[in-house]
């Protein structure tokens, strides 16, 4: 089983930046994507980033150029970073981080980002 941790959310101003983590324990060989996903309130959950085993990632059209996903990994962890900049209000929203595999589909708590004035 995978246990996942995620933080680094909080109150940030417009055109602020916010790099938030995930940590990944457990089983973590039998992870092949971990993704980034976010909800906004009253809108459905949405893929923001996502990234597989040998490191290549892909984005959502409204985040690209100004998120990056990045992926850090050693024997018994894996750690799964969001660096987020040129935030905006419409970026505010609960971020989750997901990691997928044969046998997985984990979810973290998720971590709260607001971007307002």
């Amino acid at each position: 089983q995978v246990q996942l941790v995620e933080s680094g959310g909080g109150l940030v101003q417009p055109g602020g930046s916010l790099r938030l983590s995930c940590v990944a324990s457990g089983t973590i060989f039998s992870i092949n994507t971990m993704a980034w996903h976010r909800q906004a309130p009253g809108k459905e959950r949405e893929l923001v980033a996502s990234i597989i085993s040998s490191g290549r990632p892909n984005y959502a059209d409204s985040v690209k150029g100004r998120f990056t996903i990045s992926l850090s990994r050693d024997y018994v962890k894996r750690t799964m970073y969001l660096q987020m900049t040129s935030l905006k209000p419409e970026d505010t929203a609960v971020y989750y981080c997901n990691a997928v595999g044969t046998l997985t589909n984990e979810w973290g708590q998720g971590t709260q980002v607001t971007v307002s004035s």
